[in-house]
């Protein structure tokens, strides 16, 4: 488990202004509220709030989404109040820990589209403060990582199909592609344990091979000799598609799996827009492109906010690839999605530090 000050200092290295009290006395406080209480792993069930806040802090978010990730159990689990935690921790995590609670209230009652949907507009009206659904998503993520636990199979597919027909779109309206990707493959290996250890061994093996790796490395030096012959400076990074991901396209497009041919993605990080546009017009300049595979987010970006330029050529060694342009502000909103939008403002009265963050409408 994270220890208290281990904590503390996560929090500490993204923000000079955390409140080390409230932090140090909610460890405290839910520690105690949860005493004995046990998780089907059979750890303490402490160490599920304390993974929440871990996960809170890899979003950068302040003090009180921290503070209400240790807590966020607290009423619903434990005899704890919403009137001890405003007492204690203030009005602002109250209302946190409060629309938290709330929303674990509601249960999905069909898996009927309309009411799929439906409950997710819900969730999403409900949740009047951001923070509210990032701590909700970072609760789910957690218990995702441990549903194998639990010993009953129809109890973790209902978990697992919840969470991909639920959480993983909420996830992906709010930009938060990081949660989303792991959301989905750990529903996919609960629901469809075959196709992922099969696409898991192919993987295994291509990475295995020798002549793969080589391909792979010639494809990024010459994708990067090409932008340094356009005086285009940029990181390069090859990325492998996740499992789900992959099994989604077989589905889709009705081929097996070595009839896919880009698995991997390369993603190119510039440092602004016109040379986003640059490094399209030199590949396009270079490689033959495939059609209906160009999609400019950066026009026309998602409504959750993501900008990028996808685009797919016959690439180096005549390979098809993927490549993914944008800047490293878009790829912080790609991979922290909301989170990423929220930056600390000075109050000029109080001296206290808050989150000005971005609406959100259902």
């Amino acid at each position: 488990m994270i220890r208290q000050y281990e904590l503390v200092d996560r929090v500490k290295a993204y923000d000079s202004g955390v409140n080390e009290d409230a932090l140090n006395r909610a460890y405290v406080f839910s520690m105690m509220a949860h005493g004995s209480q046990k998780r089907a792993s059979g750890d303490p069930y402490f160490s599920h709030p304390l993974e929440v806040a871990g996960i809170l802090t890899e979003l950068k978010l302040d003090s009180d989404t921290i503070v209400t990730g240790l807590l966020h159990d607290t009423v619903e689990d434990t005899v704890a109040t919403i009137d001890e935690i405003q007492e204690q921790f203030g009005d602002s995590v109250a209302h946190l820990v409060d629309g938290v609670t709330k929303l674990s209230k509601f249960e999905l009652q069909s898996a009927d589209k309309r009411q799929v949907e439906n409950f997710r507009k819900l969730l999403m009206a409900t949740s009047r403060d951001i923070r509210v659904l990032l701590v909700k998503l970072a609760d789910r993520l957690h218990n995702m990582r441990t549903l194998h636990f639990i010993k009953g199979a129809d109890k973790r597919a209902r978990i697992a199909r919840e969470t991909m027909e639920i959480y993983t779109p909420l996830a992906e309206r709010i930009g938060m592609h990081g949660i989303k990707d792991e959301l989905e493959d750990l529903s996919f290996a609960e629901l469809y344990p075959d196709a992922r250890s099969t696409i898991l061994a192919r993987l295994d093996f291509l990475r295995s091979e020798a002549v793969e790796n080589e391909v792979v490395d010639e494809i990024s030096a010459e994708l990067k000799e090409l932008l340094k012959e356009h005086s285009i400076p940029v990181q390069l990074s090859g990325r492998e598609k996740r499992p789900y991901s992959i099994w989604r396209k077989m589905q889709r497009q009705n081929v097996e799996f070595a009839q896919l041919s880009d698995i991997v993605a390369f993603r190119l990080v510039v440092d602004d827009i016109p040379q986003c546009y640059q490094a399209l017009g030199a590949i396009h300049g270079r490689y033959s492109c495939v059609p209906g595979r160009f999609k400019d987010y950066i026009s026309t970006p998602k409504r959750n906010g993501y900008q990028s330029i996808h685009t797919g050529v016959i690439g180096p060694k005549q390979r098809r690839i993927e490549v993914q342009i944008r800047t490293s502000e878009m790829h912080q909103v790609a991979e922290l999605g909301v989170a990423a939008h929220w930056q600390y403002k000075q109050e000029n009265t109080s001296g206290r530090r808050r989150f000005a963050g971005i609406s959100m409408g259902a």
